[in-house]
């Protein structure tokens, strides 16, 4: 175990010194009543203790993180050049506007490239991260229909291949969740769809391509049945990794959508941050999204508006950094990228697929198959192959996701992965299968190689240390 600084601390060792005061010295009245219990050490140990702590971590720069339903794409170095610049980090938020119109323009920039890669009017930076930008779009939506007089709508429907952050997201902002069923090809089953709509209905929320990693051709269909019905259409973004620069949800019929820019537009958002989901809408949606002071936007109002989501702006740094992530590869380039994922995908899975059962003969940026076959034929199962995943150094697929797949795995290898390094996973895949073929406890075993091997991972989840005792 690496043992916590406080634990390394030993008083007098963290010899260092300051550079001279050169701003005038100001006494506070507030100070603590206690001192301030901070480790000592020198600073070789500290650098090795975070050293030693970032060996423990796997990340895109590691090696695969084909994490299904997250898009964990490679962060270019140039974003964090970007946002490093003095005149980004050296500001603050409650400075006259005319004092930081060059982080104004970067709004503006990425506001009309947003609007123009999604097919909308108006864009919200101030959510912080995906699962925020659905509940501030469904609180967007909830005051729109409360100002047009459709109280009565309180329910949201959902397909049973949603995230889960859907119903969730619907829930805490006050409705009620329908799900429907997908037909056997994974698409939304409109005869369902047709019967659940009505005059309660307030939204329908809907990724395309679908979590399944399918595209849904009937999109144009169900837009049409919900609008009839007098309801709106969500879009989750959390899968425009497929479609950036090909396909726009305001084409498809949505009305407002929600876009992961610590995904798509490749900011990191690994260890919970910090993320950035903007909310887009049509322009009859406008005036209720988050209010800010910024006259970068036309047609907020301050009284419609639902009010503030987050302080300030959003994100700022992240949006910098999805900003030059544009700029950098241009409409072109950003289409490039989506038709590169969608390719890596298909070529990954027509590897696995024969071993690993095959849903779906086709996908788009991600794609769900099945550990069913090892299970049934060696007591193998999705939870064992991850394992076995991370001592070949690859991050697993998300598993047992969606629900409506037994024994599912879920991969998203992302346009960054080069044909050798998926040629290398598919090989593991292969071997990782051998080996459930011949020797099943092996992987019942696994990870032997990790830091951590096989915890208790129920106890884990429901009996939570998160602080230290000394």
């Amino acid at each position: 175990m690496i043992d916590l600084l406080f634990e390394l601390s030993k008083k007098g060792s963290n010899k260092f010194s300051m550079p001279e005061l050169d701003v005038p010295e100001v006494s506070v009245s507030a100070k603590r009543g206690t001192e301030l219990d901070l480790p000592e050490l020198p600073e070789v140990e500290v650098m090795r203790h975070y050293t030693a702590l970032s060996r423990l971590v796997h990340g895109v720069e590691d090696g695969p993180y084909p994490l299904g339903s997250c898009t964990m794409k490679y962060n270019p170095k140039l974003n964090e050049v970007t946002a490093s610049l003095d005149g980004f980090t050296g500001i603050h938020p409650l400075q006259p506007a005319d004092t930081i119109k060059g982080c104004t323009e970067v709004l503006k920039l990425t506001h009309s490239a947003l609007c123009g890669v999604l097919g909308m009017d108006a864009v919200s930076f101030q959510p912080a991260a995906g699962a925020h930008g659905e509940m501030t779009s469904l609180l967007v939506m909830h005051k729109y229909l409360q100002s047009i007089g459709q109280t009565q709508r309180t329910k949201i429907i959902v397909p049973d291949s949603s995230h889960g952050t859907n119903p969730a997201s619907a829930v805490a902002a006050g409705f009620e969740v329908v799900t429907i069923p997908s037909y056997s090809n994974g698409m939304v089953d409109m005869d369902a769809l047709k019967a659940a709509v009505g005059d309660d209905t307030a939204a329908m929320m809907l990724t395309n391509p679908n979590t399944l990693g399918i595209f849904d051709k009937q999109i144009a269909e169900m837009a049409k049945v919900v609008h009839a019905a007098g309801g709106l259409m969500y879009y989750d973004g959390a899968n425009l990794n497929a479609i950036m620069g090909w396909a726009r949800p305001g084409d498809m019929g949505f009305d407002i959508v929600h876009v992961n820019l610590h995904k798509t537009f490749s900011t990191p958002h690994g260890g919970g941050g910090p993320g950035s989901g903007p909310i887009a809408c049509k322009k009859f949606l406008q005036a209720y999204l988050p209010y800010t002071e910024l006259d970068y936007r036309q047609g907020v109002d301050a009284e419609k508006s639902i009010g503030k989501v987050k302080a300030f702006h959003g994100n700022f740094a992240v949006i910098v950094k999805a900003l030059t992530y544009i700029l950098a590869l241009g409409a072109e380039g950003l289409k490039d990228a989506s038709g590169k994922a969608v390719l890596n995908a298909n070529y990954l899975f027509k590897q696995i697929a024969s071993l690993y059962g095959e849903q779906y003969r086709h996908c788009m940026h991600e794609f769900v198959v099945s550990a069913s076959k090892a299970g049934d034929d060696y007591g193998v199962h999705a939870l064992d192959i991850a394992k076995a995943m991370l001592d070949e150094g690859i991050h697993p697929p998300t598993i047992y996701f969606p629900l409506i797949v037994k024994e599912a795995m879920m991969f998203e290898p992302t346009e960054t992965e080069s044909k050798e390094s998926i040629d290398s996973l598919a090989k593991t895949m292969a071997s990782i299968f051998s080996v459930a073929a011949s020797n099943p406890d092996a992987l019942h075993a696994a990870p032997l190689k990790a830091y951590i091997g096989r915890p208790d991972e129920v106890k884990a989840a429901k009996d939570m240390k998160v602080t230290a005792k000394f």
